[in-house]
């Protein structure tokens, strides 16, 4: 079974948890949490766990990195739409986007309309320490990826604060503790999370 594939394979929801009436997606900056919190949240409610990246990569058979060096960023993002819109019409589940996805107005709005989106907010420090060692954020291959780090932070917060839901992401907070806390700010949505 491919790493997508098993994304897709339900688990029983935790008692408790509620039901899922609208596609939570996860929406900041990379190291956020989104697809750590997202795939977390998704076993808690016993609904499938979908990557926006994830699924672009595996329509084009390349890396996002590798992407954005064939075919540019403008390229990946109208990809990356195309994927986010199929996967709000497909199934309902929670959906972790890609940092910049939700900078477009477009996407905004269909996330609005179809689903529910939620920040998880995560301070620049907290960041720059959840992605200093990896080499998998295109964004960042620069001269200095801290300096750009906290430039696209700060170009791309205006877009984040105009997310349905924001829950704060602290370097000492578990993943267990952000879905409580993902769960307890959708419990305020009827529209998106029945309990009982």
């Amino acid at each position: 079974m491919s790493g997508i594939e098993q994304t897709a394979v339900r688990k029983a929801p935790v008692p408790g948890a509620g039901r899922l009436k609208k596609t939570v997606v996860m929406v900041g900056m990379m190291g956020a949490g989104k697809t750590a919190v997202g795939r977390a949240l998704a076993a808690r409610l016993g609904v499938p766990f979908l990557d926006s990246d994830s699924e672009i990569e595996a329509a084009a058979n390349m890396t996002v990195p590798e992407i954005f060096v064939r075919d540019g960023e403008p390229f990946f993002r109208r990809k990356e739409s195309q994927v986010i819109s199929r996967l709000l019409d497909e199934e309902r589940g929670i959906l972790s986007t890609g940092g910049g996805a939700f900078l477009a107005e477009a996407n905004r709005k269909m996330i609005s309309e179809k689903g529910v989106s939620v920040w998880l907010n995560a301070g620049p420090e907290v960041l720059w320490n959840r992605v200093r060692h990896k080499d998998s954020r295109p964004l960042l291959r620069t001269a200095n990826p801290k300096a750009t780090l906290l430039e696209l932070y700060e170009a791309r917060l205006p877009f984040y604060r105009q997310a349905d839901l924001m829950v704060v992401s602290e370097a000492d907070v578990s993943v267990e503790q952000m879905v409580d806390r993902v769960l307890a700010v959708l419990a305020t949505r009827p529209d998106v999370l029945e309990t009982s």
